[in-house]
């Protein structure tokens, strides 16, 4: 039975990963590491024996140790910030159907209609980032990020194949790839390839143009020296990111039109047929850590064993070349945009960047020799930044030669060069393994952003694994306005404006309890001069504005899963209310339930099966300014809100994960469809496939 549903599974992934790339050619939020291991050891072995069996196998002697995914251990970045700790490879089913970043439970987002095109979070979501900022986020969450990059201690090859699909459809069309190995038991190499070639249902599928195209790649290796004190983080990654920019489609009665008339949603006519924009980027990333003085370490032995420093240096180096361009090849017959400056037919906008970032710090930490126990532990990191920034604008321009002819050139309307210096600490204390006090400051010290700063306090109190814990938090946040506020020149919008920074106050608690399943946040927002886009009563004419009142904004989140044998219903509510609705456009209530239950099924696949419900409360949807990415206030439209259902099931065969699902289920009984973004409607119901295939040997 297993060999017949292996052989299944592989033939239905080739043949999607045929369509993937046939759609690739014609033109990233992962999941939380994890402790769930789907396939079990024969013995319980030390890391020892472990090593020892390698190295048997590999002088071809017999060998009694079966390789699990107990053999990969993975971390990232944040956690080698303070120790040297790695946690075993996720291979379980959990949210595996939330592949996609627009599909996060937790983190709802409004979009253009599909995978890969604009999206921005649909509840309240602050930033809390100080320094130079472009503006242009649309396409953030479909980037791999240096930061985010996971690193390996692979003990044999580890590789990972995903693909999703749509049944009969390209409207979703992802295929991931995942490799890691230790070329020494030191030393970790391995790389990532995401491609996307989705295209959604409201296009003519023969305009190139209307095609989602997108590629990620990046290669990484993580070195520690023999003797723990060394450590070495190398990545380098591209994107290369193609999204549409329609305008949306000329039928607005594709919801409402009388039963029985017919309409063929994917040669709908759209007002831009030949527009998109693409973000391209290519970074290097080295951080290196050295640590000094005596070294202590916990659960020596052990999988899980930590390396705790006194004192570190570490040196991080950030290289970063990016390309922000708009391409329209087709006349603005219906009035998408409010002007042209330079060209009435085309568009040839762009932005390229430069980013440079070295950073130095010193790391100081005071503990008891026993660190079995912590108890009036101190933790304090002192931090250098120094930013270097090259920025420059282009646009397409008409101008007659001196013959009279008309010829097109790229106009250089921008050029500027600067550098910021920040100053940076930390401070933990740990009074008992209960209490723990963090501290974060961050200050621009000097250069063009002069005055930023991010100041946050984090009080921990932790009353065991039964009473739970609580976390105490606040903090200020004074930004400059990004880039496309102030100074932004294009063939369709040009602004230079003078406006104060932002500033945000926050208050926040956090109650958790793991045993119960439950976590409740209220968090307090208190925003000065806030910055959005809006346009003139029914115009298109998006252009940046500042509040000059303040915002307060109250949001409560509430997260709760109920179990009964193998019957499982997780829920996540979420309430927020601001003194100026209109203004900060989000609803006041979002909600998420998932109810599912968990079966083995012919003695060999761990199953779920289940279904799962969004909903949100009505509220005045925002419109999309196309050729600068930005969502605006545009006219005030609120559509009528119904709840979005996915049935799916999901299972694990072997090293083989996969899920069936049919989301939008419920099209046809509450509503059509919907819209999340003013004239840009949502997928219609699809049958979706996904399956992931893990190797270790």
């Amino acid at each position: 039975m297993r060999k017949k549903l292996k052989y299944i599974l592989l033939l239905l992934m080739c043949i999607s990963a045929h369509t993937v790339f046939a759609q690739y050619n014609q033109t990233t939020r992962q999941r939380p590491l994890s402790t769930r291991d789907t396939v079990k050891a024969v013995r319980q072995v030390s890391d020892d024996e472990m090593l020892d069996s390698l190295r048997k196998k590999e002088d071809n002697k017999k060998d009694s140790v079966i390789f699990n995914s107990k053999f990969i251990r993975v971390t990232n970045e944040k956690f080698l910030n303070d120790s040297t700790q790695t946690f075993a490879v996720d291979t379980g089913i959990n949210s595996f159907e939330n592949y996609s970043p627009l599909l996060d439970p937790r983190s709802p987002r409004i979009h253009l209609g599909s995978t890969g095109v604009s999206q921005r979070p649909l509840l309240f979501e602050p930033v809390q980032t100080i320094g130079f900022d472009v503006g242009l986020h649309a396409l953030d969450v479909f980037t791999i990020k240096p930061q985010d990059i996971k690193y390996y201690n692979a003990r044999v090859p580890y590789s990972v194949l995903t693909l999703y699909n749509g049944f009969g459809s390209s409207a979703e069309q992802l295929f991931k790839v995942i490799h890691t190995q230790n070329i020494k038991p030191n030393w970790n190499v391995g790389f990532n390839l995401n491609f996307n070639g989705s295209k959604g249902y409201y296009s003519t599928s023969n305009v190139l143009g209307q095609n989602v195209s997108a590629l990620n790649a990046a290669v990484f290796t993580w070195y520690e020296s023999k003797s723990k004190r060394y450590n070495l983080l190398a990545n380098a990654t591209f994107n290369n990111l193609k999204a549409p920019e329609t305008g949306s489609v000329l039928n607005d009665t594709i919801f409402t039109s009388p039963k029985g008339t017919p309409i063929f949603k994917n040669t709908l006519a759209v007002k831009l047929p030949n527009s998109y924009e693409n973000w391209n980027d290519k970074g290097i990333y080295i951080k290196q850590f050295y640590y000094i003085g005596r070294i202590d370490s916990l659960n020596k032995g052990k999988s899980n064993s930590k390396v705790l420093p006194t004192q570190r240096v570490a040196h991080t180096f950030n290289v970063t070349n990016g390309r922000y361009n708009y391409i329209q090849s087709d006349p603005d017959t219906y009035n998408v945009f409010p002007d042209y400056y330079f060209s009435d037919k085309r568009s040839r906008d762009s932005l390229v960047y430069t980013h440079i970032q070295n950073e130095f710090s010193y790391s100081f930490y005071l503990r008891s020799k026993s660190v079995k126990f912590v108890k009036n532990e101190l933790k304090l990191d002192l931090g250098l930044v120094h930013d270097f920034w090259h920025y420059a604008q282009y646009v397409s321009d008409t101008t007659l030669n001196q013959y009279g002819a008309k010829y097109i050139h790229q106009d250089k309307v921008q050029n500027t060069t600067f550098q910021d210096i920040t100053l940076k600490a930390k401070l933990s204390y740990r009074f008992s393994d209960r209490v723990g006090l963090d501290a974060d400051f961050r200050q621009i010290a000097q250069g063009r952003d002069f005055g930023n700063y991010f100041y946050d306090a984090k009080l921990i109190l932790a009353g065991g694994n039964r009473v739970g814990k609580i976390i105490l938090e606040a903090y200020s946040q004074n930004s400059s306005p990004p880039l496309i506020y102030t100074d932004w020149v294009s063939n369709h919008y040009i602004f230079h404006n003078s406006f104060s920074n932002q500033k945000t106050t926050s208050l926040s608690f956090n109650y958790i309890n793991n045993p119960l399943q439950l976590d409740i946040k209220a968090e307090y927002f208190l925003i000065a001069n806030y910055l959005y886009f809006t346009a003139q009563t029914g115009g298109n004419d998006a252009h940046p504005a500042q509040l000059g009142n303040d915002i307060n904004l109250l949001k409560v989140s509430i997260g709760k899963s109920l179990k009964w044998r193998n019957l499982h219903f997780d829920n996540y509510i979420v309430y927020q209310k601001t003194d100026y609705q209109s203004t900060l456009r989000t609803p006041e209530v979002y909600t998420y339930s998932n109810l599912y239950v968990n079966k083995l099924l012919f003695n060999v696949l761990q199953s779920s099966i289940g279904i799962d419900v969004r909903y949100n409360s009505q509220y005045v949807a925002p419109s999309y300014a196309v050729g600068i990415g930005q969502f605006y206030n545009g006219p005030n439209i609120t559509f009528s809100s119904y709840p979005v259902a996915r049935v799916y099931f999901k299972a694990t065969l072997q090293r083989t994960n996969l899920f069936l699902m049919y989301d939008y289920a419920n099209q046809g009984l509450s509503s059509k469809g919907y819209y999340t973004v003013n004239r840009y409607p949502q997928q219609d119901a699809l049958l979706k496939f996904g399956v992931s295939w893990t190797f270790y040997n």
